[in-house]
Order: structure tokens, then sequence, then C-alpha cells
């Protein structure tokens, strides 16, 4: 029997997901943007569809494919995991005949015992199209992930190890790996373990938000990690203060405080054919706290002054945020679709993406 929630979840996805696009949005369809669409950014639309039986199957390569190609979306990034090769083409097939860009989500090998898994993901993702795959070093955020300098080193030496085992798979099927900047190292430290690497193989997926929550400048950050760009995770975002730090959330295109045309204009005047994915995720707001000792373990030298500017920003520029967990399900899927036409009509109408 379906309890109550279920079945507003699913009453959800069958009013959405059929249609997948708003009249707004299908009127600006016709006029694609360049913009991709990363996977978590239709999270609640894979999380109603799951098994609902209905509608598109947004946690599925078609349904997903079909879903960004609705609102616009020029291309995909999408965590194709291990399929069989007919599978794989005929995604491919459908790309290609909608003129949809692919990249792929991987996850990197622990140790020798998973390179196996690692190049069945890798040989996935290059049959299905893609030539660039999205990868992170470390999970979670490195503030609330670790609680020592040691632990965190600890957990690069294995990310590092984890890389290098990666490269060569990742090479002979000539599929290059984009690491995230995954709210885990400093610019520097990030650097360092690309100059480690030195593969043409292995570079950045620059997610233009994530080092603001290290306390690094949102254009500095792009300036300095644009020649190693492979692909983009491109998002707005509000924040406002809170006691011990400040409080961000995802916003659509345009909505919040990032300066999107200055990163825009840096990272294609050192990529002119780079492309971006959309990574909007609507969601409940996520504390960075800064005035915290916790936040600042694994940055033992950092002087605690280097987040005046973040906190500065968040007093300049504060607003009350929105809690999504406290809407409806047939809300939040409401929400998540308009974040994602407006975005997507925003970067093609002002950012030329």
């Amino acid at each position: 029997m379906l309890t109550r929630r279920k079945f507003l979840v699913r009453a959800a996805v069958a009013a959405v997901a059929p249609i997948g696009v708003s009249s707004r949005a299908a009127a600006g369809a016709s006029r694609r943007s360049d913009m991709g669409i990363v996977t978590y950014t239709f999270l609640l639309h894979q999380k109603a569809s799951k098994g609902a039986g209905t509608g598109l199957d947004y946690n599925e390569p078609l349904g997903y494919l079909e879903a960004c190609h609705r609102v616009g979306a020029g291309g995909v990034q999408f965590p194709f995991g291990e399929r069989s090769a007919d599978d794989c083409a005929k995604f491919r097939r459908q790309a290609e005949r909608l003129g949809v860009r692919v990249e792929a989500i991987v996850s990197l090998p622990k140790d020798e015992t998973e390179l196996a898994r690692f190049e069945k993901q890798v040989v996935c993702a290059v049959q299905s199209g893609a030539s660039v795959a999205r990868t992170t070093m470390l999970s979670g955020r490195r503030y609330e992930e670790f609680k020592t300098r040691a632990a965190f080193e600890t957990a690069c030496a294995q990310g590092l190890k984890s890389v290098q085992l990666a490269e060569p798979i990742a090479a002979r099927h000539h599929l290059r790996l984009a690491l995230e900047n995954h709210k885990d190292h400093l610019v520097s430290e990030k650097l360092e373990v690309l100059k480690r690497i030195s593969s043409q193989y292995v570079g950045l997926c620059v997610d233009v938000l994530n080092n603001f929550a290290l306390c690094e400048d949102l254009v500095e950050t792009v300036r300095a990690f644009a020649p190693w760009a492979l692909t983009v995770h491109f998002k707005d975002q509000a924040i406002n203060e809170c006691e011990e730090g400040f409080w961000l959330v995802d916003a659509a295109l345009g909505e919040g405080f990032l300066p999107l045309k200055k990163m825009v204009q840096v990272l294609r005047q050192a990529k002119p054919n780079l492309h971006f994915n959309l990574e909007v995720i609507t969601r409940d707001p996520i504390k960075v706290p800064v005035r915290t000792e916790a936040y600042w373990a694994t940055f033992p030298d950092r002087p605690r002054t280097e987040a005046e500017p973040m906190l500065r920003l968040a007093k300049e520029k504060g607003r009350p945020l929105p809690l999504v967990s406290s809407l409806s399900p047939e809300q939040q899927l409401s929400l998540e679709q308009s974040n994602i036409e407006k975005s997507i009509a925003y970067a093609r109408d002002e950012l030329g993406l």
C-alpha cells in the first residue's frame, strides 16, 4: 500500500515528468543553449521518478537525455556506470540525433582490485559518446569530513594514488579525466596534484563556487584553474550570514551573487572551446561554519582573516534563503524545473552559452 507521501510524489511525477518542460522552456528550446546539465541538477526528479512507472525515468541515460533536450540544453553529464555495448551505442546514436554533447561521470579506483570495475566504466563512457569524464579525488566537504590535518593528508594520498591508477586506463581509451575542485583542495594544493600527475588525460572540472567555501576568491580561483579546465560546473548562489559563519544555497543563474559574466570571460579566454554544465541543485542551504574551530582543523597555518571577505559578502548580499524540504513534493519538483529552465534561458540569452 502506498503511503500518502509516496502517492503525492508519484502524482507529482505524473504531472511533471511526461511534459518535462513548461511552455516557456518549450518556446526557448528551439533556440538551444550549449550549456549541458549535470545529473545532480535533476536530483529531485531522479528521486521522484525512481520506480514511479510513469513519465521519464531520469535515472536512466535515455530518459535523462530526453529531459535535458526538452529544456533546451546542449549537453549532458551523466554517470553511465557499466552497461552493455548495445545500450551504449543506442544512447550515442540518440544523442547524436538530438545534437546533444555527452560527458560522463566516473568513480576512481581505490586500489588495484577496482581497476577492472573502473575500466568498464571508462569503456561505457567512451562507447556512449563521452571524451571527458568528471570525477573526484575526495568525498565530502573538507571542513565536514576531516577532523585533523593528518586525516586530510591521508585521504589526499589515497586520492592521488587513485588518479595514478586511473590515468593509464583513461589514456588507453582516450578519455580525459576532469578532477572536480570538490571543496577539498585549496587552489595551490589542486594545482600541485595536476603537476605531479602531468598527463594530457588529467585536468579539471572547474566548479565556479566550491573554493569560495574554502575562503578563496571566486574569480581568482577560476583564473588559476582555467588553463587546466576540461569542463565546467556552472552555478549561481544565494548567501546569508549565520552565527557560525554563512549559509549558501543554489539559485537559478542570474539570481545569486556570483560574477557569472566575468567567470565565463576568464574561462573562455583561456579555453575558447570549453563547455559548461549547469549544476544548480534544488536543496536546502548548506552551512559553511568559518567561525568555528572545527572548520580550520585542516588549515592549521591559515589566518582566520581569510574568511573576512566571505563574511562581508554574506552581510552585504544576505537574504532569507528557501527551505526546499518544507515544500510539498509537487512544489519541490516545480521549483527544480523552474530553476533549470530559467538557468538555461539565462545562459543562452545573457551569457552566450
